[in-house]
């Protein structure tokens, strides 16, 4: 608010400028004016390919991404992440004063649901449930073998691996983590499971499934191992559940799995 009220925007009681004492009576019409948004490093780039949109509305943005796309753009390419492609589709729709907020992030190769503010204010009413772990994501993950539990938590660390700027391990120096996992099917060569993360590390579900010796499907840099016709990680994060503070109420979206994943699953019955 006090970026709001010293960056260009406004806070009008019935429509009149107000000073920060003023009171607030029974029937009293308060207006956020968001003032324009700038990127806070190098200019973001538009993207203008199509996007998948599972829901929007005047405060957030849920989107299908598929994989092989980074959520955030990075310096070998920074012009075709998510981020780039839904700050194309603001510019598309006339929204030049705002710039895409990404909430919830997955890795190149993991596909499904993401979530986007559409706006700074957004943002900041998410920021106690995501330092709460409150916006509760469910992936659908293929792990290679057969797991003999159904039901399970992995809490071990994870932190880096030296002279890796990507890959992570398990590691008591690490940060604290925690995974749950719940079987879902059993096939000949891979187990089908949901999992829930209680943390949010970088990597987090490929890490634990590799600590505990079933690696995701196709998860070279973990220990997987290429089955066609997957070629890329088993992972799908297929619903998301949080709070919706501005319709003041849970709201919760999920995804089919993608072509690849439907196809994989189809051919190793």
């Amino acid at each position: 608010m006090a970026k709001v009220r010293h960056q260009g925007g406004k806070v009008l009681i019935n429509g009149t400028e107000n000073r920060k004492v003023d009171c607030i009576l029974p029937g009293t019409v308060v207006s956020v004016c968001m003032p324009p948004e700038k990127n806070r490093k190098r200019e973001l780039i538009p993207s203008y390919v199509p996007i998948d949109i599972l829901y929007e509305d005047r405060d957030y943005l849920i989107l299908n991404k598929p994989a092989h796309v980074n959520s955030i753009p990075s310096i070998p390419q920074p012009r075709d992440s998510m981020v780039n492609r839904v700050y194309g589709y603001y510019q598309l729709r006339g929204y030049y004063d705002i710039i895409p907020h990404i909430i919830t992030r997955l890795d190149r190769d993991t596909s499904g649901v993401v979530l986007f503010a559409k706006h700074r204010y957004a943002a900041a009413m998410l920021t106690d449930q995501m330092q709460k772990h409150q916006i509760k994501k469910t992936y659908t993950a293929f792990l290679s073998g057969s797991l003999l539990q159904d039901h399970f938590v992995i809490d071990q660390p994870i932190g880096r691996v030296e002279n890796s700027l990507i890959k992570r391990r398990v590691v008591s120096t690490g940060k604290e983590a925690q995974t749950e996992y719940f079987v879902k099917r059993r096939m000949s060569s891979y187990t089908i499971c949901d999992v829930r993360l209680h943390t949010g590390r970088t990597h987090q579900i490929r890490v634990h499934s590799n600590f505990i010796g079933h690696p995701l499907v196709a998860d070279t840099l973990y220990g997987g191992k290429i089955n066609l016709p997957l070629q890329r990680q088993g992972l799908h994060c297929r619903e998301i559940k949080f709070y919706h503070p501005f319709k003041q109420q849970v709201v919760k979206f999920s995804v089919d799995l993608p072509a690849d994943m439907q196809d994989f699953e189809n051919t190793k019955q």
